[in-house]
């Protein structure tokens, strides 16, 4: 179970649309905070409990600016066919309040490197923005890649230009534009560092040319959002024998919330598919899972022996094996 122990009630203070399916929220805390802290540096993220389908539910989006005094930053992509964080989001009004808890920072950045190669896909821009933005403002030397399905979904562009300048490049799918990852590794200089956001097929696609690159692995740095996948969510059947617990996960539920709300206690951390933490046992599959984390190698995917519940999904059906074990007293009883 992952755990908050600081929340503050925010409002809406004011919003904007950074492309078609890109929203800015500028959120005012309404009281004194660590928002502020100088920790919170570029790669930091913002928890933010919502009401998904009259459920309490938390979200977590990336710090696009610094904050200033008691006003943060975030921006959501619209995903109808997300889990409803994003459409909740959307449904917010200038004055609406909400809760934030205080950022944290799982994918910070480094100042040591002697370049640094900045690679996102889609809103997995949000991320990087900032480190964009601070090192231009060093003098770093650094490159970025913005890849996007089209032209009106590059978002930030305007303000990733201003730092860059040609430093910036884009890639539009709908142009026939991909990114060759072999290539952008093979001109980094030695101990150069990789800062990567997209889908999980981006990700894949630049640990897979890092490696055959033979670049250390602690240069690459990545930061994923659990609702790339590679089929569409839709309800699945769960299984858990140890329990007896037999349910349904709708379309716009996680697996891992479904099974904590029926009563099964499970061990998470970042809910974005990056640590590993909530991984538990397939005992069976009955049809094909989704798997859309980045902590399981390519193998123990095409094994579907592991599973991490709290960004994958599957089609069909499956068994799991919790982490509950009865006691020795619930034994004899």
């Amino acid at each position: 179970m992952a755990t908050n122990l600081y929340w503050a009630d925010a409002r809406v203070q004011s919003y904007r649309d950074i492309t078609p399916t890109v929203r800015e929220f500028t959120l005012a805390l309404e009281a004194p905070a660590p928002v502020s802290s100088p920790a919170h540096g570029p790669g930091a993220h913002l928890p933010v409990q919502l009401l998904v389908n009259g459920r309490p539910q938390t979200r977590t989006y990336s710090l696009v600016s610094a904050p200033e005094g008691q006003t943060c930053c975030i921006a959501v992509k619209r995903l109808e066919q997300g889990r409803g964080g994003s459409m909740a989001m959307w449904q917010l009004a200038v004055g609406d309040r909400l809760r934030v808890g205080e950022p944290r920072n799982d994918f910070p950045l480094s100042l040591q490197a002697p370049a640094y190669l900045l690679v996102a896909g889609g809103v997995g821009v949000t991320a990087l923005v900032r480190m964009a933005q601070t090192l231009a403002q060093r003098g770093a030397q650094v490159r970025m890649l913005l890849a996007a399905r089209s032209d009106e979904e590059l978002a930030y562009v305007e303000a990733l230009r201003e730092a860059l300048g040609e430093r910036l490049q884009t890639h539009v799918s709908a142009h026939g534009e991909r990114i060759d990852f072999a290539s952008e590794i093979a001109a980094l200089p030695a101990g150069a560092q990789l800062m990567c956001c997209g889908p999980v097929s981006m990700l894949d696609a630049a640990r897979q040319a890092w490696a055959q690159a033979n670049r250390p692995v602690a240069d690459l740095r990545f930061e994923t959002f659990g609702s790339s996948g590679r089929l569409a969510p839709q309800a699945f059947q769960v299984q858990i024998p140890r329990q007896q617990i037999d349910i349904t996960v709708a379309a716009d539920c996680s697996l891992l919330d479904a099974i904590e709300m029926a009563g099964v206690q499970a061990l998470s951390n970042c809910r974005r598919g990056e640590c590993g933490l909530c991984a538990m046992d397939v005992l069976a599959v009955e049809g094909e899972i989704d798997h859309r984390d980045v902590f399981l190698s390519t193998h123990e995917k095409q094994q579907n022996q592991r599973i991490c519940i709290c960004v994958s999904r599957v089609v069909g059906r499956i068994t799991l094996d919790s982490a509950y074990r009865p006691d020795r007293f619930d034994a004899a009883a």
